[in-house]
């Protein structure tokens, strides 16, 4: 799909064969803060998952691709999730797995294909995203694509020992 390749990075549907890349990144204690999960995954589970990621948005109000650089490494995933057909807006994440691939310009180049893909094939009017105060780089990262800040959830979630505020950004399809 053309709207899903960029000049660094394309976007793909999750294979089979993606277990252990999933795996590694849904155990791995660094990132559990922003996906909200407290327990490890078994790879029954994840294979699970993956068996049933070929499902339709508009049947799970979520979709999952793996971000993968032009010589078919993968380097991360983004995920539309809480999708509202009826409201026309769903959130977004983004994840770059490996500290060597960042601040490549991935992550940008991702945010604005999947954003483009949003607005023109589920026709959606506006995408967000919630970050966790002191996340400067995925701050950056969504203003620099034009989401605007609007709004900052008081001490919403707990991570390692403390409260933490959660930014509301917001981008709207004009």
């Amino acid at each position: 799909m053309l709207s899903l390749k960029g000049n660094k990075v394309y976007l793909r549907a999750l294979e089979p064969e993606d277990l252990d890349f999933v795996h590694r990144i849904e155990n791995t204690e660094e990132f559990w803060e922003v996906s909200a999960t407290q327990t490890p995954y078994s790879r029954y589970m994840i294979k699970q998952y993956l068996e049933n990621s070929h499902r339709d948005i508009y049947d799970v109000k979520q979709l999952r691709l793996v971000i993968c650089d032009l010589q078919k490494k993968e380097v991360g995933l983004i995920d539309i999730f809480d999708f509202e057909p009826k409201d026309r807006r769903a959130a977004i994440g983004i994840l770059i797995a490996d500290a060597a691939d960042r601040e490549k310009g991935y992550g940008a180049e991702t945010l604005k294909l999947i954003c483009s893909y949003c607005f023109k094939h589920l026709a959606l009017h506006q995408v967000y995203a919630n970050i966790t105060q002191g996340n400067e780089t995925s701050i950056k990262l969504f203003e620099k694509q034009g989401f605007q800040k609007v709004g900052v959830k008081k001490d919403w979630t707990y991570s390692q020992g403390q409260f933490k505020d959660e930014i509301l950004y917001q981008l709207i399809n004009k």
